[in-house]
């Protein structure tokens, strides 16, 4: 199983922006973790960080085009107006979910990606990286049937 996480814009900053919201986990802590979690799930993980939303949707559809199981996506910045990257997301065969370390709903803010979601965790800081992870994992495993 191979599955993709888009990191949108101002994650590489991770640990030094905002910790009062974000915490101090570095955008590489970040990365070893999930990439260690991902192997004891036997899932390959592919990470991009990106500022740029043209950059995030060019790298989901060629993800698509090599037949990735599934997109995990914290489109941080991108949550206001990432009108392409929500159409690129309701355009290509994988399930995604949205991912968000702080409760944007008791931020007040919206999110117009969310809508091509099959889902959204949000507000457990860096465990809703390993939430997102883990539920695509039993998604996709209950989809092809084990």
């Amino acid at each position: 199983m191979k599955l993709l996480l888009i990191q949108g814009a101002n994650m590489e900053y991770l640990g030094r922006r905002q910790p009062e919201l974000y915490g101090t986990t570095s955008a590489k802590e970040l990365d070893a973790i999930l990439r260690r979690r991902a192997r004891e799930l036997d899932v390959e993980l592919d990470i991009l960080y990106t500022n740029t939303e043209g950059e995030a949707v060019s790298a989901i559809y060629r993800a698509d085009r090599a037949n990735i199981d599934g997109i995990l996506f914290n489109p941080a910045g991108f949550l206001h107006a990432g009108h392409s990257l929500r159409d690129c997301l309701r355009s290509i065969n994988a399930p995604a979910i949205e991912i968000h370390m702080t409760n944007i709903e008791k931020r007040g803010y919206g999110s117009v990606t969310s809508e091509a979601a099959v889902g959204m965790i949000a507000g457990f800081g860096v465990d809703s990286y390993l939430l997102a992870l883990e539920a695509m994992t039993a998604r996709l495993r209950k989809v092809a049937g084990g």
